[in-house]
């Protein structure tokens, strides 16, 4: 995976655990640590296009492999050099 895709990836998980904490506890991790400010509004919005991101990893990756990303498809491996004698 492309650094960024990492890092979408790390930010849906956060989403994802702010989500989980919230629906368990009322506890809005991301609100707590940053407040109610433009810095909160920020990083939901930076959550919420990480998703789109990870959405479109798929499409992306899997036809241009651009990044490097290693979608579920085996890659042929390369073949061996051939050897003179």
């Amino acid at each position: 995976m492309c650094g960024l895709h990492k890092a979408a990836g790390a930010l849906v998980i956060v989403g994802a655990l702010n989500w989980g904490l919230y629906g368990i506890a009322k506890l809005n991790l991301v609100m707590m640590l940053l407040g109610e400010g433009t810095v909160a509004r920020i990083v939901y919005v930076l959550i919420g296009l990480s998703a789109v991101a990870m959405l479109m990893a798929g499409k992306c990756c899997a036809k241009c492999d651009s990044c490097g990303a290693d979608m579920g498809a085996e890659k042929k491996a390369a073949p061996a050099p051939e050897h003179k004698m």
